[in-house]
């Protein structure tokens, strides 16, 4: 999440995305199992690694080369493809996604497209991420209803989103960066919006991560399809959309998991500040989320992320990370996830934030380094090494993002 510096549609042009990521997707209907379109340059053929795409390269040049183990079992060292509905271009850093219809009860429309659910068999019909304790999700506002009529549009209760304010990050001075001097978020949820969405006529109980990506017309939208995205109509996070065909098109942010590069979506957050650097919608309605506990525990329904502020910086620095090298740099700040499928059993596309500080004896002895594990940061703090915001324990603070994966690299 808080992505790298990329894709702002106004002076600065800052948020914490990706970099480099204005492309366009193939604007053909998917088929039912995912392919990743672009896998970039391939290795020697004996050699088990090879070139990082160009979306990756400037943060990893090298990864996992094909055949790998994760093709005989995905827990394996590999590259794996986490959302099955996807078309991943690993050179561009996109995905293209089936883009759902559906309308609230006033008879706008609504776009959207399906990331997760609650439930095993679905996650598996759909091609997304099984994400079994967004279940504990159903909480206050954090949850919104819909029903699905015989044709296959949703009926949603509540809940809309206005694309029309302009995405803006203002760094501090050169010196401090961060905090930012000004921001705001590229779109705004009402008070009742949340992606989480539980659906009222299933046969069985199923809460659905279901993220509104444009409240436009269908043919307003159908002028997107070769890209062009108009950001005050559909997510900032959009590169083409076409419900002509049935797809969307939207830039990933890398980050790591377990030492493990990763690829994800981020669509919501319930903070402004968090929303704008992540190019989001800011959703204040997931203010309900239930996140306090640890990460098995029963009512927990979040994962955390760890998102260095302070760390090294410099484009050529093999150990860059972090918002203020985001800030300065350019490019996303390698956040650090929790457990994910394939690697653990506590994942969720909701991730409550553990910011993480370098203390002034850390920098001084130099022991600051790109993390890439929420073990190493568990190890730092307990060391004394890391500290929240506040300068206290390191921490959850109540900021929650939703980062869906799309695709593990390594």
């Amino acid at each position: 999440m808080l992505q790298g510096i990329s894709e702002m549609r106004q002076t600065t042009r800052f948020a914490l995305t990706v970099a480099g990521t204005a492309a366009i997707a193939v604007a053909a209907a998917l088929p039912v199992h995912a392919e990743v379109v672009v896998r970039g340059e391939e290795g020697r053929p004996l050699s088990e690694i090879r070139k990082a795409p160009a979306s990756i390269y400037p943060d990893l040049h090298t990864i996992t080369a094909q055949p790998s183990p994760s093709e005989v079992k995905p827990e394996f060292l590999g590259p794996v493809v986490m959302m099955k509905s996807a078309h991943i271009d690993l050179e561009k850093g996109t995905a293209t996604l089936p883009l759902r219809k559906g309308r609230l009860k006033d008879g706008r429309p609504i776009w959207f497209i399906i990331t997760d659910t609650t439930d095993e068999n679905l996650s598996n019909l759909h091609g997304v991420n099984y994400a079994p304790k967004l279940a504990y999700g159903l909480t206050g506002t954090a949850a919104r209803h819909a029903t699905i009529e015989k044709d296959g549009t949703f009926i949603f209760n509540t809940g809309s989103v206005d694309f029309k304010p302009v995405l803006s990050v203002v760094p501090g001075p050169a010196n401090a960066p961060f905090p930012p001097k000004s921001f705001q978020p590229g779109s705004v949820g009402d008070a009742t919006y949340t992606p989480l969405v539980y659906v009222d006529n299933s046969a069985k109980s199923v809460l659905l991560n279901a993220p509104v990506v444009s409240m436009a017309s269908e043919e307003e939208l159908n002028t997107m399809c070769n890209g062009n995205a108009d950001h005050s109509k559909v997510h900032d996070k959009v590169v083409a959309i076409c419900p002509r065909d049935e797809t969307v098109t939207l830039s990933l942010t890398l980050g790591f998991t377990f030492d493990k590069p990763i690829q994800y979506l981020s669509t919501e957050a319930n903070d402004p500040l968090v929303a704008s650097l992540e190019n989001a919608t800011y959703a204040p309605a997931l203010k309900s989320l239930p996140f306090a506990l640890e990460d098995a525990s029963p009512g927990e329904s979040a994962e955390r992320i760890v998102v260095v502020v302070n760390g090294p910086t410099g484009l050529d620095n093999p150990q860059r990370q972090g918002l203020v090298s985001a800030l300065t740099d350019g490019r996303g700040p390698l956040n650090v996830l929790g457990g994910i499928p394939t690697i653990n059993l506590d994942y969720s596309p909701m991730w409550r934030l553990f910011p993480a500080v370098w203390t002034d004896e850390a920098i001084a002895k130099g022991y600051r380094y790109r993390m890439t594990s929420a073990l190493q940061a568990a190890e730092m703090a307990t060391r004394g090494l890391i500290k929240s915001l506040d300068g206290g324990e390191f921490r959850a603070v109540g900021f929650v993002v939703n980062c869906p994966i799309v695709y593990r690299i390594n």
